[in-house]
């Protein structure tokens, strides 16, 4: 037997290692450490003078340590190895009992301890479970909403002309992007007897599916009066009566509806609260359109609505658009502006029609590089052609 020095976090037993040591603290004190250095490291005791360690990798036939023990501060400690040990226990009945006293309770200790951390590990798997089924089920719905998102974007599309009329003299372009997967914009482009073809863009004061629903109704009501040789400041009207019954609270419709009468080329148009379309005609520069009073749909009983018609010369070009162009910003923040429109608008003129549609709008994604799109963008043009 012997008396050893140990100074501060000193390792005197290693946990998985074969032991042939007792130890009594004399002075200072030790920590009885469960899986030291690793993740898992958790103090499981802190033993002081008159405590001992060591007892179990004697008396266990594999004789290993199944912790490790570390000084806390300097200490002093007592150290026998397995024969001093046996004959301590021999000569000393009573000491002898109060070791087994004392590993009576240590093993007491331990086994409340592994009840209680596997109680702990328990409530830790039942909330990881709890959350993984939480997560699966997000995950589920996520994909849920995706394919009616899908399905919604899918029928929107579905709305749109297949095809835009042929009509001698004249030449159609169209193209909408939504912000999201569906939005509120739509235009329409139908015939409405051999010479006339009715002309329609709009917006709906919101996005996303809401606004797709009051987009698809604003639409199909449009396209029933168009029928009825109504003007199209009366089939507005009509339309703006459907809503207000319907009822679309704090969503407002802009809309220009015109007709085009091919063989006098004259083109009427009522315009509720709507983009103010553009003009180009050779050798000029692209201007906006006169303008009147004009109030969007399903807000007022009887809006007012700004009447045009003018005569569309050869070599004139329309162009109509809804205000997620202009109002598109780029990363700094600038809006694309109406200045910039006009621009592109006048340099695009010699391409065809649904040509300047496409360069309008790489023009846009250019300039709005990687910044977020915060609005549905439709263009529509309307170019003379030789017959």
């Amino acid at each position: 037997m012997t008396i050893v020095e140990c100074p501060e976090n000193t390792v005197i037993i290693r946990e998985g290692e074969p032991g042939d040591d007792f130890f009594v603290v004399l002075s200072g004190g030790i920590d009885v450490i469960k899986a030291l250095g690793t993740p898992d490291e958790r103090l499981l005791a802190s033993r002081g003078v008159g405590d001992f360690v060591g007892e179990l990798s004697l008396v266990n036939p594999d004789g290993l340590r199944v912790a490790s023990v570390r000084t806390r501060d300097l200490s002093q400690l007592w150290r026998m190895d397995h024969r001093d040990f046996e004959t301590l226990l021999y000569k000393e009945k009573a000491l002898a009992l109060e070791m087994i006293r004392a590993l009576s309770e240590r093993l007491t200790y331990a086994h409340n301890m592994t009840i209680q951390d596997l109680h702990e590990k328990n409530q830790e798997l039942q909330e990881a479970y709890d959350d993984l089924k939480a997560a699966h089920e997000q995950i589920v719905e996520k994909e849920k909403l995706e394919r009616e998102l899908q399905l919604a974007h899918e029928i929107q599309q579905s709305l749109l002309p297949p095809h835009l009329p042929e009509v001698p003299g004249f030449e159609f372009g169209a193209l909408m992007y939504p912000a999201r997967a569906v939005g509120g914009d739509f235009y329409d482009l139908f015939q409405l007897d051999a010479d006339r073809v009715g002309l329609v863009i709009g917006d709906v004061a919101d996005k996303g599916v809401p606004s797709a629903m009051v987009m698809a109704q604003t639409r199909a009501l449009i396209y029933a009066e168009a029928a009825l040789e109504l003007t199209p400041a009366q089939v507005l009207q009509q339309v703006n009566i459907h809503l207000m019954q319907m009822g679309t609270p704090k969503m407002f419709v802009t809309v220009l509806y015109g007709v085009l009468d091919a063989r006098t080329r004259q083109f009427s148009y009522a315009r509720a609260g709507h983009e103010l379309p553009l003009r180009y005609c050779e050798g000029q520069v692209a201007q906006i359109l006169p303008a009147g009073k004009g109030q969007p749909l399903s807000l007022f009983d009887t809006p007012t609505f700004d009447e045009q018609t003018l005569t569309v010369e050869p070599d004139t070009l329309l162009l109509f658009y809804t205000d997620g162009m202009v109002d598109c910003r780029n990363p700094a923040g600038e809006a694309f502006g109406l200045n910039r429109v006009k621009t592109l608008f006048a340099q695009s003129t010699a391409l065809p029609a649904q040509e300047i549609c496409k360069n309008l709008r790489e023009n846009l994604c250019a300039f709005q590089q990687n910044a977020p799109q915060d609005d549905d963008v439709t263009i529509l043009v309307l170019r003379t052609k030789d017959d």
